[in-house]
């Protein structure tokens, strides 16, 4: 029994590595541009080991997108549009340093390889984010006649494209300040005023003190 739980934890082990160094090789090089021979060596593994926990490239960069959402996790519990406010800049500070966020942002360009497109990237934030904008509708923070859904997809692809500009033109560091920027834009055309004056932004809400 305790043979089994150490090999589980290696095994465990090895599939984060396997991930983590994928991840690396992703954001440098793109889904067309990688290959496994350079994620096993750069995990310091076999590809044999690889091939163990993963079929093959597409398999791995599935994971790294579709598990970006668990990677995202506000540090402050919330609801509703602060909850959104708080997905989004947590995002955009964790993406500026953490190699698997990174991966997802340079593979989100080329998913159709290996994502369906009924469960991409862009449809798995709109239904997120549009969560937290269905509670901040019941909670009355929006104003009336909103359309949550569309609201929903344009703060995904308005985030999609702050992303790609920052990276072009700061390397992405002011990528938190341009999300907030978006919001600013949008709460008042969106939000309740008095809402509006409650709501919080700034690092302190995506990183723990």
């Amino acid at each position: 029994m305790v043979g089994r739980v150490i090999k589980q934890e290696r095994a465990a082990r090895t599939r984060v590595a396997l991930l983590h160094a994928a991840a690396e090789v992703f954001a440098e090089s793109g889904f067309a541009g990688a290959n496994v021979s350079n994620i096993a060596e750069r995990a310091g593994l076999t590809l044999g080991a690889l091939y163990f926990h993963f079929r093959n490239k597409s398999d791995i960069a599935r994971e790294i997108v579709l598990n970006q959402p668990d990677l995202v996790l506000p540090p402050h519990p919330s609801q509703g549009l602060q909850h959104a406010v708080d997905i989004t800049l947590t995002w955009a500070y964790q993406l500026i340093d953490d190699p698997v966020l990174l991966a997802g942002a340079r593979l989100v360009m080329e998913q159709e390889h290996f994502v369906e497109a009924e469960e991409n990237s862009h449809q798995q934030w709109t239904r997120i984010l549009g969560q937290d904008l269905r509670e901040a509708q019941q909670r009355r923070e929006l104003r009336a006649g909103v359309d949550v859904e569309a609201l929903a997809r344009l703060v995904v692809n308005a985030c999609t494209g702050a992303q790609m500009h920052s990276h072009l033109e700061t390397k992405r560091r002011d990528l938190p300040y341009r999300i907030e920027e978006m919001w600013r834009c949008l709460l008042p055309a969106i939000a309740v005023p008095s809402v509006i004056k409650r709501l919080e932004f700034g690092e302190s809400r995506a990183r723990k003190a």
